[in-house]
């Protein structure tokens, strides 16, 4: 069981958008109820959003051993469709209104969500410590999922509420996306010590988001870079929020100049900013930058969180010692998942990483023991806080563009997409963005005469740089 929802008897559990209440004990008697709809241990698909129906679906299955595989409830459906197929799950929980789309039988309703039985009854055999399994942080449609087991959770869970010194009194309000492993995070650790969730669908960028803010008293949120770009354009710091105590970060580096400004507010108005680096593939924290070093020490991912601990390897393999030398980023920990899955048959598969995790993250650090990332040592990006492949992409494109010649590059939150055929630009521009849920803004599609390349026939990615904006 992953959380004990009867500790904390009486006190408010979650506040939805409309103001509704939801204590512990009603919360512990929602989720019994879908439990007892299941009954099995199995494989569900949970199409996600954040709201009551879909926090009650995570917190049964994960307490009662049923195996959840999150997504996002507007998931392309070419794209679910390609996943049902790989994974044959044996339930879906799906919001109600939605639930004649699906092939099956009805057997629950409840919070506006709906328990839809399939024909596939476990068909995949699970294994017993698999637990959860969450998306890398990719978009572009690579059937990739990340094994958690409960232990795993347990273990992060523990180190965030420990550094982050979370209780009862917190009031986190959602900024991310349920199936996202930060956004999970935030609900795994305040469930685990009685604090009250606020649920909302709208964004920081909304009336509504600050208005429910304001009035629920949230002492709390977390932002991807692209996040806290926002905020600084929508002249966050003129805000007066007397709730609020802490501001989280992670989902990919902060430019070191807005770091450097928000702590600075933070200090001002006696607020924590808590930097912090992560994966999927760790659960969800690896390492954290303490509130109180978040200015001395701007631009740094920090320390590694309690139980964790870090090396930098160099291209020999060799452990690097010396402060200032780049090497690629290793992670040890008891948060260090079990592996991955492409298909139905590696559900079965058991610990394949031992608690050790490349990162393929280069980073250094300095003489007082702080790391900063600077670079990656594979070919991906963060977007908006979503890791997307850029060999992913390009095989995505060419696959819907046959003969088309393209090549991707490009920096956090900007992809440069390079092809050969200047009347598809906005076509393509148009298409990737509803293909991976990105906003436009994040894709840069330029014609050239010509893609670079070897005499091997390799794109030559370091070419196409001189052609960034």
């Amino acid at each position: 069981m992953m959380w004990d929802l009867k500790k904390f008897s009486g006190q408010t559990a979650v506040i939805t958008e409309t103001g509704e209440e939801i204590s512990y004990d009603r919360l512990f008697e929602l989720t019994e109820s879908l439990a007892g709809a299941v009954n099995r241990r199995c494989l569900v698909f949970c199409l996600c959003s954040n709201t009551l129906g879909s926090l009650i679906g995570y917190v049964s299955f994960l307490n009662h051993g049923v195996v959840p595989l999150m997504l996002d409830a507007h998931i392309a459906p070419d794209l679910l469709e390609h996943f049902l197929t790989s994974y044959c799950p044996d339930y879906l929980w799906v919001p109600a209104e939605r639930a004649a789309d699906f092939e099956g039988e009805k057997v629950y309703e409840s919070c506006e969500y709906a328990l839809i039985k399939r024909s596939d009854e476990n068909v995949y055999p699970l294994y017993e410590e698999l637990a959860l399994l969450l998306t890398t942080s990719g978009s572009t449609g690579s059937p990739k999922f990340v094994r958690q087991s409960l232990a795993n959770i347990k273990a992060n869970t523990a180190s965030i509420v420990e550094y982050l010194k979370l209780d009862s009194t917190e009031r986190p309000i959602t900024t991310l996306p349920m199936n996202y492993t930060y956004g999970l995070s935030i609900i795994n650790t305040h469930l685990a010590v009685g604090a009250t969730i606020i649920l909302t669908q709208a964004t920081l960028m909304q009336r509504e988001f600050w208005t429910l803010f304001t009035e629920q008293g949230a002492t709390s949120f977390g932002g991807v870079p692209y996040t806290y770009e926002m905020l600084d354009k929508l002249m966050f710091f003129r805000r007066k929020l007397p709730s609020l105590r802490t501001m989280t970060q992670a989902g990919g580096k902060l430019l070191p100049d807005l770091h450097k400004k928000f702590a600075e507010y933070a200090g001002r108005e006696g607020k924590n900013f808590v930097v912090m680096y992560g994966a999927a593939e760790a659960t969800a924290r690896m390492a954290y930058l303490p509130a109180e070093k978040s200015l001395e020490k701007y631009g740094s991912m920090g320390i590694a969180i309690p139980g964790g601990k870090f090396r930098l390897i160099d291209d020999a393999g060799a452990e690097i010692t010396t402060p200032e030398t780049v090497g690629e980023l290793v992670y040890s920990g008891a948060n260090v998942t079990l592996g991955y899955a492409v298909c139905g048959e590696d559900l079965a598969k058991g610990d394949e990483r031992n608690g050790v995790l490349q990162t393929g993250d280069m980073a250094k650090f300095d003489a007082d023991g702080f790391y900063y990332v600077v670079g990656r040592k594979k070919r991906f990006l963060k977007i908006f806080g979503n890791r997307v492949g850029l060999d992913e992409t390009e095989r995505l494109i060419k696959s819907y563009y046959t003969g088309l010649e393209c090549a991707c590059a490009g920096k956090d939150d900007a992809m440069y997409v390079f092809i050969t055929d200047a009347g598809k630009t906005d076509e393509l521009k148009k298409f990737l963005a509803e293909k991976t849920h990105l906003n436009p803004t994040a894709f840069h599609v330029k014609a050239l005469d010509v893609i670079p390349k070897n005499d091997a026939g390799k794109t030559l990615y370091r070419e196409l740089e001189k052609f960034y904006d």
